[in-house]
């Protein structure tokens, strides 16, 4: 009896999240009222693919504000800023818009508002991610940065009894569990986030990863280097038991790898644009003669807006602007029309 078609199980969800699509939507719309070029600090999103995109638009992006003409239109990326570049931006007269996801927003006000009250305040995440930086600028002289355990079991605060903890929105869900219980039990009565700081995104997308990991001897995961989200499923898959490879297109995927001929899980990171998902199926499904199937946990119904002073600028200009998540509703076109688990 041959050997039973293997199976490619397309994770879902997967691939852009809302503050992905926001960031994106922000610089497209920004070249159309304003005009190209609009300078972007940082890349807008970790992804070679979507920076490529927007550069070809007119989009020109920089870690120096310097290099910024005064009273150019700036976009701040989605990994968000520290108050001392709204500052330069400000000073230099230039046109700010702020891309910074709104989850990123959010650890940014805890840590103020920790800080206010006179809390030592632990950062958990990687302390060179843009993320971290931008955070860490929020109140320099409060918080401390610590990655592992083992930092969480010797870090020093000012007032034991007065401290929280907040963290980088694309960790691993069970790294930060394993930091956070270090914690808890050095400082029993640390002040916790109210909400997880991890954002819906990136945990949706690692339990999709682990539940891909119990069926499948491989995973693929579709994102950048530099993606902190997309580096985590990595680790998510191999922790649960799995292959797992990061790929930035599907010119990465090495025949090797299938050469069992069993089921190859396919996901994306936050960042990855869902047509570079499908050439990377199509190529999986041409190396080993995988079939189909699309995995689904949840479903993400979760939109941001944009913000009102683009909108605005927009609406004065005449420049139409999409009614909903025109990105969300594209990947859901080019869903496979395929079992759902």
């Amino acid at each position: 009896m041959p050997d039973p078609q293997p199976v490619l199980y397309l994770a879902a969800p997967r691939g852009f999240c809302a503050g992905v699509d926001r960031a994106i939507d922000i610089v497209e719309m920004a070249l159309r009222v304003y005009g190209p070029p609009v300078w972007v600090r940082h890349e807008i999103v970790h992804n070679r693919h979507v920076v490529d995109d927007l550069r070809r638009k007119g989009a020109v992006f920089t870690d120096d504000l310097t290099e910024v003409p005064a009273g150019a239109v700036v976009i701040f990326s989605a990994h968000g800023v520290s108050p001392a570049v709204r500052r330069e931006a400000r000073e230099r007269g230039l046109k700010a818009l702020d891309a910074t996801c709104p989850l990123v927003t959010k650890v940014h006000l805890e840590a103020l508002r920790h800080a206010k009250d006179g809390t030592t305040i632990v950062l958990v995440g990687h302390r060179h991610h843009v993320e971290v930086q931008g955070t860490l600028g929020e109140a320099p002289e409060s918080i401390v940065v610590v990655e592992t355990p083992a930092e969480a079991d010797t870090v020093e605060v000012r007032d034991p009894s007065r401290v929280a903890y907040i963290t980088q929105t694309t960790l691993s869900v069970d790294d930060c569990r394993a930091i956070v219980e270090v914690l808890k039990r050095r400082f029993p009565a640390i002040r916790e986030p109210a909400k997880d700081d991890i954002c819906y995104a990136t945990q949706n997308r690692q339990n999709a990863v682990k539940e891909l990991s119990r069926r499948c001897a491989a995973i693929l995961v579709v994102g950048a280097p530099a993606s902190s989200n997309a580096n985590r499923l990595v680790e998510v898959a191999k922790a649960a038991g799995a292959q797992a490879w990061l790929i930035e297109s599907a010119e990465d995927i090495r025949p090797e790898w299938l050469a069992g001929g069993g089921n190859v899980g396919v996901t994306a990171g936050a960042s990855t644009p869902e047509d570079i998902v499908q050439a990377c199926v199509a190529h999986v499904c041409e190396l080993g003669g995988h079939r189909v199937e699309a995995f689904r946990l949840v479903e993400e119904r979760v939109m941001f807006p944009l913000p009102g002073e683009l909108l605005s600028m927009a609406k004065e200009k005449g420049v139409e602007v999409g009614a909903g998540n025109e990105r969300a509703a594209a990947r859901a076109a080019v869903e496979f029309p395929v079992k759902h688990h």
